[in-house]
């Protein structure tokens, strides 16, 4: 082809990808002002949910609350086009409530797709990037399969499960993208070819079958809440209101099981046909039937796929078995007897990466202006790949700029704790959130993203200085409610007595404040209410947050000073260019696992699987040595 015939474009940013990890960086890139565009095999698959078809829940609904803090669009999006909505584990304490809406799935994808249609300085090109362009470790662009040539100063992967992606459920082998689609069959030779070292993994995914199919009478239904809560900051509770769908559970039976072992043999898991490796946390029902065989049944929900269709999604059911085999296994499930399959399970492989080829902001370590997000890094769900989308996007434009990245660390944010996993420890499958992962996670809870974050979205340039005042008013409004419940006292009058009778707790001798009486398990702040003639009107959020401060406050304060400890280690830094075989008395295998990962501070080489407690003291003499 001769040059003089190749189509050359330059802008500042190009996003190979528009999955949910695309769309939060092309968005954080154009919103910043940086002319970006954002490359996609089809159009029509942008923001798609190849898999599940709901946002957040376990932790999950922590990252979207704390991606909407900082100026992202997950959560907006999902508050416009949910048909259920449920809060997660309110049996217990705040910091693992998490917030859980099911999508539908064609209206959450068009919405997102305008939503990106009508940004400022952000373009949509649809074609498959061949080649990223660089020059001696430094960034210049991207090469399209027809050769087009895209100058830029950053390119921002977020691939998906879609490099050389192959689908598989029993002895049939497509190779496509999730859903049919097309897949990016050329990307990986680049990247090897820059020095980026490749693994392959696997997901996979359940069967949609068909509503008229369903005996739902033998299920047992799902509601979502009576009282909506939204995902966004921004959304007002009371526009959201609406009537929901319901989902189903069933379980499956020893004949589901009995289906399934027998046919192992014919499973590609276990023949060998699948190279990838697995998520553990998102098993398949072959491994959960072969791993926990002393459970004789396991939950299956019916989650519609959207208002406008009778596809159902088997959740909890995913598999690569054969054809024959899923007809079997899905019908012998209670309420599926004559189920119809629409769409059959499949597993899908796809090339990632080490993520400990990244620093925390999410560009590469060897190219300069490449930066990675999602599932390509190595993680599971449309949730981790939003929050990584965002980063990435957000440092991409920093670095533009030349503004200092933004980097979240363990204590600041659930972000930063899958962020710090990705890029420091070894990750052998794909990495999926959850609660358990976050030590500080009375402090990273929910509810309260927004005080923790919505300042740094500011001053990145994706909060609006409304948004930011409004924040600036409500921690105002705090503070000045907890000091004034602290003042507040009660005695033993008939009302206070009879209330304190209605809710099961014990009877009053004397006079008490009322931040004692809310510390009771049985009370809260809204309960002592009537009791309190001269509570003020607060905004949205405000009665919450005093809650909580006044129920857990010796707990939150006990965890700031773990924090405290925390921050010291983070904040000392160790230099780049340290060449860890000049520091004395290290281990070999220290030395090796700290020369791959580089870590940037003594906190994060603690994380380093194979780096000892008495790795890390060398390291603190040496730092004060070299002082």
């Amino acid at each position: 082809m001769s040059m003089k015939n190749v189509y050359r474009e330059t802008c500042q940013v190009v996003v190979v990808g528009a999955g949910h990890a695309g769309c939060e960086a092309a968005l954080a890139c154009a919103r910043m002002g940086l002319e970006t565009i954002i490359f996609t095999v089809s159009v029509d698959s942008i923001a798609l949910m190849p898999c599940n078809p709901n946002i957040g829940g376990s932790s999950k609904g922590h990252l979207v609350r704390e991606i909407d803090a900082l100026g992202g669009e997950m959560g907006k999006n999902i508050d416009k086009t949910f048909i259920q909505s449920k809060m997660l584990n309110v049996s217990k304490g705040p910091a693992v409530h998490s917030l859980r809406a099911q999508a539908d799935k064609a209206e959450y994808s068009r919405s997102m797709r305008r939503v990106l249609e009508n940004t400022e300085h952000l373009a949509i090109v649809q074609a498959e990037v061949a080649e990223i362009l660089a020059d001696d470790g430094v960034i210049k662009g991207i090469k399209t399969t027809s050769g087009a040539i895209y100058e830029s100063q950053a390119v921002v992967l977020c691939t998906g499960t879609y490099l050389r992606a192959r689908c598989i459920y029993g002895d049939i082998s497509n190779y496509t993208g999730p859903n049919g689609l097309q897949a990016a069959t050329h990307l990986t030779e680049s990247l090897k070819n820059l020095g980026i070292e490749m693994y392959r993994f696997k997901t996979g995914t359940p069967a949609r079958v068909d509503k008229r199919s369903i005996d739902f009478s033998k299920m047992q239904e799902q509601f979502g809440d009576e009282r909506i809560v939204p995902f966004s900051f921004t959304t007002d509770p009371d526009e959201i209101q609406k009537h929901q769908i319901s989902c189903w559970l069933t379980y499956t039976n020893e004949e589901t099981h009995k289906i399934i072992r027998e046919n192992l043999d014919r499973s590609p898991l276990y023949s060998g046909m699948i190279e990838g490796t697995g998520p553990r946390y998102c098993p398949s029902i072959e491994d959960k039937v072969v791993r926990f065989a002393d459970k004789n049944r396991h939950q299956v929900f019916l989650e519609p796929e959207g208002l406008y269709t009778n596809e159902m999604y088997v959740g909890g059911m995913s598999s690569s078995l054969p054809e024959d085999v899923q007809h079997a296994m899905y019908s012998s499930v209670a309420g599926l007897e004559h189920v119809r399959i629409v769409r059959n399970a499949y597993a899908i492989e796809y090339d990632c990466i080490d993520a400990r080829q990244l620093y925390p902001t999410l560009e590469f370590k060897k190219l300069s202006g490449l930066f990675s997000g999602g599932q390509f890094n190595g993680s599971s769900g449309y949730e981790e790949a939003a929050a990584q989308g965002l980063i990435a996007g957000i440092n991409a434009g920093r670095k533009l700029l030349g503004k200092e990245p933004l980097i979240l660390d363990r204590s600041q944010a659930y972000i930063g704790v899958l962020i710090d996993d990705l890029v420091t420890k070894e990750n052998r499958e794909p990495y999926r959130m959850m609660t358990s992962r976050a030590e500080y996670r009375l402090l990273l809870r929910q509810d309260n993203a927004d005080l923790r974050l919505t300042k740094i979205g500011h001053e990145m340039g994706l909060i609006s200085e409304e948004r930011y005042q409004n924040l600036l008013e409500k921690e105002r409004e705090i503070a000045e409610e907890i000091a004034r419940v602290e003042k507040v006292f009660v005695g033993t009058s008939e009302q206070v007595q009879e209330l304190l009778n209605e809710y099961g707790s014990t009877p009053l001798n004397s006079g008490i404040s009322l931040a004692e009486l809310i510390k009771r398990p049985e009370l809260s702040y809204d309960i002592v209410a009537p009791l309190d003639p001269k509570r003020p009107k607060l905004m949205r959020g405000v009665a919450e947050q005093v809650n909580i401060h006044m129920k857990y406050d010796g707990y939150i304060q006990r965890q700031m000073r773990q924090v405290e400890q925390f921050q010291k280690l983070e904040n000392k830094k160790l230099p780049e260019s340290l060449d860890y075989n000049e520091v004395p008395s290290l281990r070999t295998e220290a030395r090796q696992k700290l020369t791959a990962v580089r870590p940037l501070s003594i906190g994060q080489a603690s994380r380093i699987s194979g780096v000892s407690p008495a790795d890390i003291s060398v390291l603190l003499v040496w730092l004060e040595h070299k002082k």
